[in-house]
């Protein structure tokens, strides 16, 4: 591989949904150019305190902007059903846990499972740092067994410290907030990236054939 996108997210941040979403949509297209990617559960409350950052809705003036950033994000990224659920912020670790022990020992079904998570929280409003709750959105895509060996090893701690681990990682890598990434292009450099809108930095740093944004002239002017 000439290059890698290793992508640190949270069930908790919507902007991570738009991400992960906006990601696998190129996962092939990134493989075909020997680009990998590689997504990495955190708990975003961790790296909040670790870099001293403070979540949006805490501060009125990115509150007040983030209900039109939001809404010109779900309409590009394709996610019109967005909502804040009435539960939110939840903590987030039960649900993130869960995804250290699917990475492990489900990695097929590791993406879609994460994906689901988004849905069901960002969608249809499941609270997903409820035990039964998680179970229930577990139960469609596991059996019995595995939904209670997940469930059971999110509690653990091995999988309790991995996911330690990896916040640390994201905040040694220099991570405020999710969406984070650490990028390596082929000639070994590697720099960080934030957000689900810095995606042609991130081509242009991997060195990617990629085309920017065209603005065509307006018909009155093109009639002269």
């Amino acid at each position: 591989m000439s290059g890698q996108i290793t992508c640190y997210l949270d069930c908790v941040s919507p902007y991570s949904y738009f991400a992960l979403v906006y990601l696998e949509k190129h996962r092939e297209v990134l493989k075909s150019h020997g680009v990998s990617i590689d997504i990495v559960p955190v708990f975003l409350g961790g790296i909040n305190v670790g870099s001293g950052n403070k979540p949006p809705w805490t501060l009125p003036a990115k509150a007040s902007y983030s209900t039109y950033d939001s809404a010109r994000a779900k309409a590009y990224f394709g996610l019109p059903n967005i909502k804040t659920p009435s539960f939110f912020p939840i903590l987030s670790l039960l649900p993130q846990r869960s995804l250290i022990y699917i990475k492990s020992q489900h990695p097929t079904l590791f993406i879609p499972t994460f994906i689901s998570y988004f849905h069901c929280m960002w969608e249809q409003g499941i609270d997903l740092s409820v035990p039964e709750l998680l179970a229930t959105v577990l139960l469609k895509i596991y059996d019995e067994a595995q939904t209670k060996q997940i469930m059971e090893a999110a509690n653990s701690p091995e999988v309790k410290k991995q996911l330690n681990d990896n916040t640390k990682e994201a905040l040694d890598h220099g991570a405020f907030g999710c969406p984070w990434y650490w990028v390596r292009n082929k000639r070994g450099e590697e720099e960080p990236f934030f957000g689900s809108d810095r995606f042609h930095y991130m081509w242009e740093y991997l060195g990617l054939p990629w085309k920017d944004m065209e603005l065509p002239m307006g018909e009155a002017k093109a009639k002269i």
